[in-house]
């Protein structure tokens, strides 16, 4: 079993108590880079059940992801919200998307996000 980095778990620990809502994390998992924000899990999870409410063939899936109750010991995945997948010079999906990553798969990591441009 991999132990994964005290001062990430620290950090999304932060996110889970609701003291910071604004961090911006660039991690790399299973070779992809994703950069963006996280967000508390709880928060994550009603954003995901809005945009799946709203969609007529994925509303039934909402319910998974209604808000649970809160998790018992450290964090175990990062949520990150208006995040992207870095390729190249190119960010996807340029409006950005959610994801969850679980921290034992982050293999490297820099606090803030990357920008990236056409030029």
């Amino acid at each position: 079993m991999v132990k994964p980095d005290e001062l990430i778990v620290e950090i999304a620990a932060l996110v889970e108590s609701g003291q910071s809502s604004q961090m911006s994390l660039t991690v790399v998992t299973g070779g992809a880079v994703i950069t963006g924000r996280l967000a508390p899990e709880a928060v994550w999870r009603q954003r995901v059940a809005e945009v799946l409410t709203g969609s007529a063939k994925l509303s039934r899936f909402s319910a998974v992801f209604d808000a649970r109750g809160k998790r018992e010991g450290p964090p175990t995945h990062l949520h990150f919200h208006v995040a992207r997948i870095l390729q190249g010079t190119v960010g996807i999906p340029e409006t950005g998307g959610m994801y969850r990553v679980a921290i034992e798969d982050v293999s490297a990591w820099t606090v803030g996000d990357f920008s990236y441009s056409d030029h």
